[in-house]
């Protein structure tokens, strides 16, 4: 794993797509900016850049993920990574499905995932020091190098989709009390079911996590 620290960034996931499209570099790849101006969030929202806080893509193909995790499971795979390293430390974090992190009621960062021929591109962000109103930080004193470096680590283990998914589905019941939403519309997740691949069973239609 290439691991690449930046002063400042527009985006860390458009920079890690130009870079792979131009085959500028090969995965695994993983970029990290101190400072990134115009992040890419969920929905085509923006996500909001303030120094300190954890601004990550990692770049992955067919080699460097478990044999029984596909396409529609990426997106929850590597939130739950994340979640895991940071849990070893302490953390109550916790993922929401399809792609957000929280910390009890509150969010506290995300993730988008991108696919390009037989390549993933992840993308993290994690509120550390600073958020915007109504979000919160993380609930454990980490910096940002050091969960880009920790993250990576387990990323090289390959852990399983089916321990992955083991995980997640007790955590699920979380994301009931929430909404989310589904081709432009707010979806209540009390009525939810979770499949095993990461995707939901709601309103008599499946419904996938990758973004």
């Amino acid at each position: 794993m290439v691991v690449e620290f930046l002063d400042e960034c527009e985006s860390t996931h458009l920079h890690l797509v130009n870079l792979l499209k131009s085959n500028a570099i090969k995965p695994p790849h993983t970029i990290s900016t101190k400072i990134q101006t115009n992040g890419v969030g969920s929905r085509g929202n923006s996500w909001l850049g303030y120094e300190g806080n954890l601004f990550l893509s990692v770049c992955v193909d067919k080699n460097s993920i478990p044999n029984d995790l596909n396409d529609a499971s990426i997106s929850i795979y590597f939130s739950m990574i994340l979640k895991e390293y940071l849990k070893s430390f302490g953390s109550n974090v916790w993922v929401k499905w399809p792609n957000d992190f929280y910390i009890n009621d509150r969010k506290i960062g995300g993730i988008l995932s991108t696919k390009i021929n037989d390549n993933y591109i992840i993308s993290l962000g994690l509120n550390l020091v600073k958020s915007p109103e109504n979000a919160d930080i993380l609930d454990i004193n980490l910096s940002a190098d050091s969960i880009v470096w920790g993250f990576c680590e387990q990323i090289d283990k390959m852990i399983s989709w089916k321990h992955i998914f083991s995980k997640f589905k007790i955590e699920f019941e979380k994301s009931k009390k929430f909404i989310t939403h589904i081709d432009g519309y707010s979806v209540d997740l009390s009525q939810a079911t979770l499949c095993e691949d990461g995707a939901i069973f709601i309103n008599n239609k499946k419904v996938y996590s990758l973004r």
